[in-house]
């Protein structure tokens, strides 16, 4: 029993941090990508609520929580509700293998990259369940585009991941980050140029972020898969993009920008992860707000013509570079 509380306590609070780590993300970002989206645009965004509007996005969370869930007519209601929570949960088992800094890993597993590839995929089959249970017509087309798009970019996402596993010889987050030690020259990012383009734009489509939101593209299709849900229905949903958004962001620092390594030896720390992570945060915000959505056989077009051709040379040169 003694051996089954030492494993369970440390996991417990592991999850606890992710909960609260996901919190905190998810104000800042909504924040930060508003504010963001108003000075590209030359407005001031949130300004009202807080100073300068910082108290805004914990303002739409309350209004969210506080209003009536409500179900459609002819939804099914066990399926429209079972989205939301597929969407949200598997997000904080992704935040596990993670590690944010020497001693800040919730969960250290040989196979870490595999369970977050495994898992992430949740997040299209919620989709899915949204659309075809809302009985919507907006649903059901936003959620058949999540399903092509799903299927086309995690092709090449996988093929970039298994180049780094090639090089590495592990699955281990941990021990692909402790391989990137010392100088900034033994980060994977130039070893694997590529590879880590390649990965950049296949976490637009994964986390369907614009200019790849074609699931819920609102000129087109109301608001896609999630046009029926209100309250903390969209809220979960909400969320989770958030929540997927910062996993990836923080699986690419871990794969080519060397994870809480510094760039020179000694100053290695927690702060370098959050660093990395939060400068690709704003890159994908500063995208959605400066490039015009692509249509969607154009989205389909730049994997299985461009990403995916690259993604599987770059593996196969990988793979004769480290045979030889």
């Amino acid at each position: 029993m003694n051996a089954f509380l030492q494993h369970l306590i440390p996991l417990v609070i592991a999850v606890i941090a992710a909960m609260i780590w996901l919190g905190i993300n998810a104000l800042l970002w909504v924040y930060c990508e508003r504010k963001f989206a108003g000075h590209i645009q030359r407005r001031p965004g949130p300004f009202e609520v807080g100073p300068h509007g910082a108290l805004q996005p914990l303002i739409d969370g309350l209004k969210l929580m506080g209003k009536q869930l409500l179900t459609p007519d002819n939804a099914d209601p066990v399926l429209y509700w079972l989205a939301p929570l597929l969407s949200m949960i598997p997000v904080l088992l992704l935040y596990m293998p993670i590690p944010y800094g020497p001693v800040l890993t919730g969960m250290d597993v040989n196979l870490g990259l595999l369970l977050i590839l495994a898992f992430s995929s949740f997040s299209a089959l919620a989709v899915i369940l949204a659309g075809w249970a809302s009985n919507n017509k907006w649903g059901l087309l936003g959620a058949a585009r999540a399903v092509s798009q799903t299927v086309a970019y995690e092709i090449p996402l996988l093929l970039t991941v298994l180049a780094i596993s090639f090089m590495t010889g592990t699955l281990s987050l941990t021990e692909i980050t402790n391989l990137q030690s010392g100088y900034i020259w033994n980060w994977y990012i130039f070893q694997q140029p590529l590879a880590f383009l390649i990965f950049l734009v296949a976490m637009f489509g994964e986390t369907n972020r614009a200019p790849f939101d074609l699931a819920e593209a609102e000129s087109e299709l109301t608001a896609g898969f999630h046009t029926e849900y209100s309250a903390m229905g969209f809220g979960l949903f909400f969320l989770a993009e958030y929540g997927y958004m910062v996993v990836m962001c923080s699986v690419c620092s871990v794969l080519f920008l060397g994870g809480y390594h510094g760039p020179f030896p000694g100053i290695d720390g927690w702060w370098w992860m959050v660093l990395k992570t939060f400068a690709l945060l704003s890159f994908m915000i500063w995208a959605r707000w400066t490039f015009p959505r692509v249509r969607f056989d154009q989205l389909l077009n730049i994997n299985w013509k461009w990403l995916l051709p690259l993604a599987t040379f770059n593996l196969l040169a990988t793979a004769l570079i480290m045979k030889l």
